[in-house]
């Protein structure tokens, strides 16, 4: 995934200190021993060196590890993300583990919530002698419902008791073209499927997914004693719903323009445009009374939902509304409906086997009060040294964004100060937030895993509408500190590093500059970019979504832009299947721009400045190897075509492959020359940032 957060799944003259984190958790960085065997950060082993790397940098750098490294029943995907995501997994069940074997911490405390919530995921006996008791309240509910007006009014309710968000999207965030407030903004939804497209396409594989999502539809109703017949014709109506819902959703290229999203209302004006929705009326019962303005991301979408509310008979939108409770609570039941779910999700993914139990509650407990659990990972796994050398690290690489900036060609001086005024506003979150969220109110109990879920979800929407009225907080970190990943959000114009990135491949101590900088430098710089790829360069240096280009800079821009967008278009996935060079324009921006930034710094330290070889590689080319080795990875073919629909980031062996055919350092480091299949003539080689 897409909020206004873009995401990615290092230094100038800086040294690095012989030194590694401890495997055991032990926070001080230890110090190598004469004995220990050298780390080959560069392993050629890993590589395929029957290939060239002019043909295909990718198998070269990594062939031989993917051949020897089959992917999980578990996963979708297997790389270097993986693997590291899979071991901050190991480590968040080592600690709840610990938190969670010992019942009676003084309640409301960091361990008491962490440990009970993971014990009451893991109790399956009382998860299995429920069965589907947690929702039927609310399936009883919607029983009785008997107009469209109880409709609505279940639409509201869902909402605002943490059930689920049928129909379309709702919440509160900053203004766009305000961003020291906070507004309602509504957008489109009330699909089940990844993307739009999968209703609208009838090829082979979508029809399979249609399938996929009818047999889960009949098998949920059936589970919840529907007979089969019934349970059939439910998912047919439910379907031919979303379908219509589907026709009317903008499609995530033309979601990638946020001035195209940002469609500002009174309240009572966006109401004349849905009389079935009042949202006069609705906003009070969802907790936000008292605001008159509005933030619509698709104005023509509501007003379609709201004509389907009035055509659709009432009987079909009570079965939809069962629907939305039953996926949104299939996984969270006993084991006919988990199975159910995983079924489902197998069929789009490819995944072979389900992710086992204790894993599944790791990441529920993480993604739930991930800011308790956070901070019992930051206080094992993460060193103060670790985020002191991330700090100088961005440093110096906006130091060097800043020069390119300079340097540029194609643009006026007149942008160039507005750009270089952005960069110097850039606010950098590294490894955890400066505050931590103490989830002020929220109750967990030992024995009431579904109960827990609940308050969870009404805890969430009741702080998320809270904010209204309130100065905006620019301290929330967006993500949770084992987090593999990378951000940047143009509202705030902020980069943020997680403690769960900062790891080998990415970083390590003990690494020489050129890994360290084609790794997490990249990274950095990727970040960075994403200030001033196609959306963020949108948003000025206070985080205003206002226009600070010439007409002539933005104009050069589009082109270098759409250049991008064409070499991306090119790639094929299983052989058919197009990238969408729109789609992930601004992720392939970042990463041309971002390795390009670091590859520049990298070149002002000692060993980016020398010929010493190291396990045969010269810098240079440990430096781009290492940026391939990031990019490490295999997937399923469903996975694989699913996503070329719904992620903006490109497949890894383009990721890897793409930038670097742009820049002259790697022709000459791997000595690339006409006839190699990845040889681009000089002129050619795209250039933005």
């Amino acid at each position: 995934m897409k909020l206004k957060f873009t995401n990615l799944m290092l230094m100038s003259a800086l040294c690095l200190s012989a030194s590694v984190f401890a495997a055991n958790g032990d926070k001080t960085p230890k110090t190598k021993s004469p004995n220990d065997p050298p780390k080959k950060y560069i392993d050629p082993a890993n590589m395929n060196l029957s290939v060239k790397p002019g043909d295909d940098f990718f198998d070269y750098a990594n062939g031989n590890w993917i051949k020897q490294n089959a992917i999980p029943a578990k996963e979708t995907r297997w790389g270097s993300f993986n693997i590291l995501r899979q071991e901050n997994t190991n480590r968040l069940l080592g600690l709840l583990n610990e938190v969670s074997k010992t019942p009676g911490h003084p309640k409301s405390t960091l361990k008491q919530r962490v440990g009970d919530l993971y014990a009451s995921g893991m109790d399956s006996l009382t998860i299995e002698k429920k069965g589907y008791t947690p929702i039927t309240t609310d399936l009883t509910r919607i029983n009785k419902i008997s107009g469209l007006k109880g409709i609505v009014n279940e639409l509201v309710y869902e909402r605002v008791n943490g059930i689920g968000s049928p129909l379309f999207g709702f919440g509160v965030g900053q203004d766009d073209k305000h961003v020291d407030k906070y507004i309602i903004s509504l957008r489109q939804g009330g699909t089940s499927l990844p993307d739009r497209d999968n209703y609208l396409k009838d090829d082979a594989r979508n029809k399979k997914i249609q399938d996929a999502l009818k047999t889960y539809i009949t098998t949920l109703f059936t589970l919840t004693g529907t007979d089969a017949d019934a349970a059939s014709k439910n998912a047919g109506t439910i379907f031919e719903l979303e379908k219509t819902l589907a026709k009317s959703q903008l499609s995530r290229v033309a979601q990638r323009d946020p001035n195209v999203n940002y469609n500002k209302f009174s309240v009572a004006d966006f109401s004349k445009t849905t009389p079935h929705l009042n949202w006069v009326q609705i906003l009070p019962m969802l907790k936000v009374a008292g605001q008159d303005t509005i933030i619509v991301g698709q104005p023509a979408f509501f007003k379609d939902a709201d004509a389907l509310l009035a055509s659709t008979p009432v009987e079909d939108w009570k079965t939809y509304l069962k629907w939305n409770i039953l996926r949104g609570s299939a996984s969270s039941l006993s084991s006919p409906f988990v199975n159910a779910s995983f079924a489902y999700s197998a069929a789009l993914s490819g995944q072979k086997a389900q992710t086992p139990h204790n894993e599944r509650m790791s990441a529920l407990v993480d993604g739930s009060i991930g800011e308790l659990l956070g901070q019992l990972y930051v206080e094992k796994y993460f060193t103060p040294a670790a985020k002191q050398y991330m700090i100088d690290l961005v440093n110096n690489l906006k130091v060097t964004l800043g020069d390119r900036i300079k340097r540029l060609d194609w643009m006026s001086e007149e942008t160039k100060a507005r750009a270089l005024k952005k960069l110097a506003a850039f606010t950098v979150k590294i490894g955890y937030p400066d505050k931590w969220e103490v989830y002020d109110g929220l109750v967990i109990n030992r024995d009431d895993y579904a109960g827990n879920l609940k308050r969870i979800a009404v805890w969430r929407y009741n702080f998320n509408v809270s904010r209204l009225g309130k100065p905006v907080d620019k301290t929330r970190f967006g993500m949770t500190p084992p987090t593999v990943n990378a951000s940047y959000n143009p509202t705030n114009n902020e980069i943020a590093f997680p403690a769960g990135i900062l790891q080998f491949p990415f970083f390590d101590f003990g690494a020489d500059d050129a890994v360290n900088y084609g790794g997490i430098g990249a990274v950095i710089g990727h970040e960075m970019t994403h200030g001033f790829d196609d959306e963020g360069r949108q948003y000025d240096a206070d985080g205003t979504l206002r226009d600070w280009w010439t007409k002539a800079d933005a104009d050069k821009f589009k082109t270098r832009a759409d250049q991008v967008v064409g070499q991306y278009n090119a790639f094929t996935v299983l052989d058919t299947i197009h990238v969408n060079g729109k789609l992930t324009l601004g992720e392939n921006l970042a990463d041309l721009g971002g390795l390009n930034v670091a590859y520049e710094a990298y070149t002002k330290t000692k060993q980016g400045q020398s010929t010493t070889k190291i396990d045969g590689f010269t810098p240079d080319q440990r430096f781009f190897l290492s940026w391939a080795q990031v990019w490490r990875s295999a997937q399923r073919p469903e996975a694989a075509a699913q996503r070329i629909l719904t992620d903006p980031h490109s497949p890894e062996q383009f990721r890897t492959n793409a930038p670097v055919v742009n820049m002259d350092a790697w022709y000459i480091a791997f000595d690339v020359k006409p006839g190699d299949k990845m040889y681009k003539k000089p002129d050619e080689r795209i250039r933005v940032w």
